[in-house]
Order: structure tokens, then C-alpha cells, then sequence
């Protein structure tokens, strides 16, 4: 094999690849899995501090498995939509508001 087709050939390759990773991208959700682990790591702490009591901290872990089954819902046709998108993050905004408040709502439920 000549070097003009070894070269035609890799960069053939890296094209096809390149073609099938878009196929992919609409099952990933790396913002949502990044916020979604940092609202369980402000759960723990909360609860590891003491600013929050276990019925709260349970609360929200329950609303944090929520989010996780809605976002499984969501990739279970192999395509995450914009809308499914914004209605996930819509949800973990709620989450993280109800995270604060319960945070540091000196036992007030």
C-alpha cells in the first residue's frame, strides 16, 4: 500500500467516525449527570452537618431518584430531545431550590 492510500484510507476512517458520533450525542446527558451528582453530594453534606434531619435528606434523595427515572425515560427511544432536556433541568432546579431551603431552614419544615 502506497502512501496516498494509507493516507486516503485513515482519513476515510476518522470521517466515518466522525459521522457516527453524532448518532450518539443525543443519548448523553453529561450536564445533567453532573449536576445531579453534585445536588446528592450537597444532600450528604447536609445531612453529614447536621443542616439537615434524615426525613429531609430522604425527601430529597427521593426527588433526586425521580430525576434519574425521568432521565431514564428520557434515553430509553435512544434520543434525549431539547424539550425532555429542559424539562429535566426544569426539574433539578426545583431540586436544588428545595436542597437550599431545606439546608437552611433552621427545622422549619
Amino acid at each position: 500500500m502506497t502512501n496516498i492510500s494509507k493516507f486516503l484510507l485513515s482519513g476515510a476512517l476518522l470521517a466515518s467516525i466522525g459521522m457516527a458520533q453524532p448518532c450518539y450525542a443525543g443519548l448523553e446527558t453529561p450536564r445533567i449527570d453532573h449536576r445531579q451528582e453534585n445536588q446528592e453530594r450537597r444532600i450528604e453534606q447536609g445531612e453529614a452537618s447536621g443542616a439537615l434531619t434524615n426525613r429531609e435528606a430522604n425527601r430529597l434523595e427521593h426527588q433526586q431518584m425521580r430525576i434519574e427515572r425521568q432521565e431514564d425515560a428520557a434515553k430509553a427511544d435512544g434520543v434525549v430531545t431539547a424539550g425532555e432536556r429542559a424539562r429535566l433541568t426544569h426539574q433539578q432546579n426545583k431540586a436544588s431550590r428545595n436542597i437550599a431551603r431545606k439546608k437552611h431552614n433552621l427545622r422549619r419544615e
